[in-house]
């Protein structure tokens, strides 16, 4: 086993209820009697400033837009928010919204939100298990019902709600039709064998189908995120839902899978 000084330690998750969430949320963890719609895992450590989320959704999303480092440091005093989707479950029917169909203007998206004309606007996509999708800062995006899927983030939770489907909940028109992207939405281009690259993180996607001593760099601290089996990690029991956090300096340590395991690994680059 790894020395406990630089050994992988699981990820403590927070639980938060939602009413667009879910009680179904096997296998990654167990079922509720609550709508579960985020389960966080934070470090809360300046040094690491990834958030990595599981969400679940029985009923559609707000219409939302996060601001870019820049914004938000002046107007929140906080980090701007990009985002990555990698998604777990879907029901038949199931879709994300990511960006706008066609250009139009900031005009017409205060209106359109006003009006629930947004959710025409929107680019919709329908969506399998397997799929991951890079949502930049300034992106106008939307999740569906009936989907479970991985969530990697910058560490911010600055959202600009642009339209609710008449739920009780504010609406931040002025600051999110400031900065949400209102050309026609055109998907950036990621690195080959990448899920996910940009200033923020690095997202790849790993299987495992037998024991490996596992090393990414020495100096890289990153997060390995179990979606799918389970097996033992560094002689620990886990299973697909738990996260566990690789720090700067960790010696190779084994990996053991019960049949095919598949981990999301992220890191700072």
């Amino acid at each position: 086993m790894t020395p406990a000084t630089h050994a992988p330690t699981r990820v403590t998750p927070s639980f938060r209820e939602k009413v667009w969430g879910s009680m179904c949320l096997a296998p990654w963890f167990d079922n509720t009697r609550e709508k579960i719609g985020e389960v966080w895992f934070d470090l809360q450590s300046p040094d690491f400033p990834i958030l990595t989320k599981f969400l679940f959704t029985s009923d559609r999303l707000s219409v939302q837009v996060h601001p870019n480092d820049e914004y938000a440091s002046v107007h929140e005093n906080s980090r701007g928010k990009t985002e990555m989707w990698y998604i777990l479950r879907a029901d038949p029917g199931a879709q994300i919204a990511l960006g706008l169909r066609e250009s139009i203007t900031r005009e017409r998206l205060r209106d359109a939100s006003l009006s629930g004309e947004i959710v025409e606007l929107l680019n919709w996509i329908d969506v399998r298990p397997g799929q991951h999708f890079f949502t930049p800062a300034g992106t106008i995006h939307a999740i569906g019902a009936g989907l479970a899927l991985a969530e990697i983030q910058q560490q911010s939770d600055v959202t600009y709600r642009l339209y609710d489907y008449g739920r009780p909940r504010e609406l931040h028109l002025d600051r999110g039709v400031e900065v949400s992207i209102v050309e026609r939405f055109s998907p950036a281009p990621q690195p080959e064998g990448l899920v996910a690259h940009c200033p923020y993180f690095t997202t790849q996607e790993l299987t495992f189908e037998s024991p490996v001593k596992y090393q990414l760099e020495a100096d890289r601290e990153h997060l390995l995120i179990a979606i799918h089996g389970g097996g033992a990690l560094n002689a620990h029991a886990f299973r697909a839902g738990e996260v566990w956090h690789v720090p700067a300096g960790a010696a190779p340590f084994p990996i053991e899978p019960d049949g095919e395991l598949r981990m999301l690994r992220t890191y700072v680059p």
